[in-house]
């Protein structure tokens, strides 16, 4: 018997790597319906992983081994591929062949581990035009895969729903001419505070969008996921596409309770949720020390307090890759 059970056993975790080694062949193309992600079945499903640090200061992680380990050892399902778009030499605006280079990197990875992966224009302000031909150019090349979501504007600091509302529609225009399916995500004011700002005033003519909220569980309290859940009542698909248990500045000890109050929250509310950020700086937010290797192969040694709690986070909700 204790054979039987052994030999069972082992068929059953075969059959959960199986199914953990074929997240994007599983769910496939993911929809919008209501205010609910769902997959190709459409059958609700939650996307839980990590964000990559900004492109032009963290790129050493940018590379397909990385991608596969937080799938394997995190249990991500989706990564975000952050690219800085202002900020440093090695940003959009002033070399956009090194940019596209490393972000490519992380998409193909994520293809490659069949995990799905967030295009993230990383950016506080409007860049229209740059903005435009990047995705153009991105949703030309992978329109076929459905592993692609769109994040157009990271976080809007000080523009107005109307002039974040008027830059999307035409960044929106150029990816549905080449893309006419994968998930796009769209900013709201105050860096992805005032979600009931689109709330009132959504995007029309067009399916599968969402939009964004962002929090940071020591500083933004009930009363943003009361705002939230009010969005989400009055029809706003909402993402969460970048969070974390520390204050907004990414420093700061963690809030282990109000962290949890959110993933409480998003998971009653089968929301998605991705977290800040797979980089080395020396902050809370960061989730790696200096030790950390450039492939992954990450030790418990190698991981900060953020990064031992996130991984238990998604080890936890996350059943399937």
């Amino acid at each position: 018997m204790k054979l039987k059970a052994k030999f069972l056993t082992m068929l059953l975790l075969l059959f959960f790597d199986l199914l953990n080694a074929q997240f994007v062949k599983k769910h496939g193309q993911l929809n919008v319906r209501g205010t609910q992600l769902v997959d190709q079945n459409h059958v609700p499903v939650v996307l839980r992983g990590m964000s990559f640090g900004w492109h032009s200061m963290w790129p050493r992680f940018y590379n397909e081994k990385s991608v596969n380990w937080l799938k394997e050892d995190f249990n991500c399902n989706v990564v975000r591929a952050a690219m800085g778009i202002e900020l440093g030499e090695k940003g959009y605006i002033k070399n956009p062949e090194f940019s596209k280079d490393k972000i490519e990197s992380v998409i193909k990875g994520a293809i490659k581990s069949n995990i799905y992966v967030i295009i993230d224009w990383h950016s506080h302000n409007i860049n229209l035009n740059e903005a435009k031909a990047f995705f153009a150019e991105m949703s030309q090349k992978y329109n076929k895969y459905p592993n692609i979501i769109y994040e157009i504007f990271n976080e809007p600091d000080h523009e107005s729903w109307p002039e974040i509302k008027d830059y999307a529609e035409e960044v929106i225009k150029v990816i549905r001419e080449n893309d006419p399916k994968n998930i796009i995500l769209i900013g709201s004011p105050r860096w992805d505070q005032d979600v009931d700002l689109p709330a009132a005033d959504p995007i029309l003519g067009y399916d599968n969008l969402m939009y964004t909220m962002h929090f940071y569980a020591a500083t933004h309290g009930k009363e943003l996921r009361d705002r939230t859940d009010e969005a989400i009542k009055n029809g706003l698909p909402i993402f969460i596409s970048e969070s974390a248990g520390m204050e907004a500045t990414g420093d700061g000890p963690l809030d282990m309770k109000a962290w949890q109050d959110y993933i409480d929250w998003m998971e009653e509310r089968k929301l998605s949720w991705i977290t800040w950020s797979v980089s080395d700086k020396d902050e809370t937010c960061s989730i790696l020390q200096k030790s950390a290797d450039s492939q992954g192969n990450w030790k418990y040694k190698d991981l900060k307090e953020s990064g031992i709690k996130v991984r238990e986070f998604l080890k936890k909700y996350n059943s399937e890759k």
